[in-house]
């Protein structure tokens, strides 16, 4: 199994490299140069497996000779041993005979869906910088990453602690939920570093971006990526779209299921994962994309113009998460659609094709950096729409669709992000209807409902209903926010969060 660019320069890198380097250098997103082939009769071998035994089989497939089985099995045990439940992600129904399920991914210790992939992800990286060190002293990474929110806590519960990992973690000041903010910076581990920025969460990626881009830094600090744009997290993310598969069958909901996934998507990895997922094999109706009020993605699917809202900049909503400019994650689609779609029909060498599709990805990056913008083809578009449905969320409709669940009779409290999905999903029900029998609707749950209580209670209370919000917080948040705290606060510049990380890294050197 070998990896290559969205970019076109770079190619044939295996797994390991792969997650200890994050970025390509140039400047492009890695993906698989070909997908495996899932094993015949994998719906009968896989229907009983555990979650940690089910992404044994799925991560396998991807890790070429860099890792054994018994070694991936090792490390999923390990990572999904730290979750509150032993189903992982459990899928519970929303309402009886709704024909919607929530796949439930907030059950790791920071009770946010980047769990799944962080815990595993921090693992990896100690693994294969202890058996580096093993042959050859002298291996570590200086994590970098930006977060809206759960990424950070997630990626510093997954690395607090760990041999030869220094993590920095930028995050927009002020623009993260009182929880999230004390979860990052509440931890006192001497290899962890929270950098409040102001600015922007797109701002403290573009930071992180260019901080990649500086070849001598990032070689000189031994520089590793956390955020979505490291393909280890989408690999592990793939782990629950089959998941929720099986456990459609182990309920007797379906004994063939074709569900439709409704995912809230900022930075577009989540539903990447569903992507790949649906392209190893797994019998999916469709996948919808959920936006809030920050909708490139949706503009995208209507327009066929990739187009930051400039204007207007980052609005604020009350699903800071998916509060974002420009989705990173994307550029792995676009070379899908580029090498399909946009190569001309004469180039007919497979391997030509790939390498200008590079190009391709390479020209509407830059596009979108210099003019704010670029469009694809008609066919392109089509192809995009065939991939993905997808729908908007504004603020009054995220409120509304808490305060409805929360008063149903079956009652659920849907955290603001998962609000956004269940309200698509709600205005998606005609063309899910017409997907013919046997589909089922699954949202996925991003996030646990106290991690953003401002937002629940304002939904809650204004609909007339009140709400004991201690009886749903979980025991680690208790106190949270009366913790001691440490965090940098930094100028909003590459240059700044350099020194920065530089002086940190001298200091802990002395």
């Amino acid at each position: 199994m070998k990896y290559r660019s969205t970019r076109g320069q770079v190619a044939g890198q295996g797994f390991e490299s792969v997650v200890l380097d994050g970025l390509a250098a140039d400047g492009g997103l890695y993906i698989p140069e070909s997908l495996p082939a899932l094993p015949d009769g994998w719906q009968a071998a896989w229907a009983q497996l555990s979650f940690a035994e089910l992404a044994t089989e799925l991560i396998s497939l991807f890790v070429g000779d860099d890792l054994t089985r018994s070694e991936v099995a090792a490390l999923a045990a390990r990572s999904y041993s730290t979750f509150d439940t032993s189903e992982v992600t459990p899928l519970v129904p929303l309402g009886a005979g709704s024909g919607t399920f929530i796949l439930e991914l907030f059950h790791g210790p920071t009770f946010a869906f980047k769990d799944v992939a962080l815990q595993f992800l921090g693992n990896l990286f100690e693994f294969f910088l202890e058996r580096r060190n093993a042959r050859s002293a002298g291996h570590n990474i200086t994590v970098v990453g930006a977060t809206s929110g759960d990424t950070g806590s997630a990626a510093i519960y997954g690395l607090r602690g760990k041999k030869n990992v220094s993590v920095f973690i930028l995050h927009p000041k002020g623009r993260v939920s009182p929880i999230q903010e004390a979860q990052m910076t509440t931890v006192l581990d001497a290899n962890v570093h929270n950098v409040a920025i102001e600015g922007t969460f797109d701002d403290c990626q573009d930071i992180v971006k260019q901080l990649f881009g500086r070849a001598d830094f990032k070689r000189e600090h031994a520089l590793g990526a956390i955020n979505s744009i490291n393909w280890a997290r989408i690999l592990a993310q793939i782990t629950y779209y089959f998941y929720a598969y099986f456990s459609l069958v182990r309920q007797g909901v379906a004994a063939a299921p074709r569900p439709v996934f409704v995912v809230p998507s900022g930075n577009f990895g989540d539903i990447l994962a569903g992507y790949y997922a649906r392209a190893l094999g797994l019998p999916v109706a469709r996948l919808a994309i959920a936006t809030n009020a920050n909708d490139i993605l949706d503009r995208f699917l209507r327009s066929g113009t990739y187009e930051k809202n400039s204007e207007a900049g980052v609005l604020a909503t009350p699903s800071p998460a998916m509060d974002i400019l420009v989705s990173s994650n994307f550029e792995r689609f676009l070379w899908y659609l580029a090498r399909d779609h946009e190569v001309p029909a004469s180039v007919a060498d497979a391997h030509e094709r790939e390498q200008r599709a590079g190009e391709v990805v390479a020209q509407w990056m830059d596009r979108l950096k210099t003019a704010g913008s670029f469009a694809v083809s008609p066919e392109a578009l089509a192809a995009a729409r065939q991939a993905f449905w997808s729908g908007r969320c504004d603020d009054e409709q995220t409120h509304a669709a808490i305060a409805r669940h929360h008063a149903a009779q079956q009652s659920y409290l849907l955290d603001p992000h998962t609000a956004v999905g269940v309200h698509v999903a709600e205005t998606l029900r005609p063309e899910i209807e017409r997907l013919g029998d046997n589909v089922q609707t699954v949202c996925l749950s991003t996030a646990h409902p106290a991690k953003f209580s401002e937002a629940v209670l304002k939904a809650v209370s204004d609909a007339g209903r009140q709400i004991d919000f201690q009886s749903i917080l979980p025991p680690a948040f208790v106190g949270l926010l009366d913790k001691p705290r440490r965090c940098f606060e930094c100028d909003n510049s590459p240059d700044a969060v350099a020194k920065y990380i530089e002086q940190t890294a001298a200091a802990s050197s002395q």
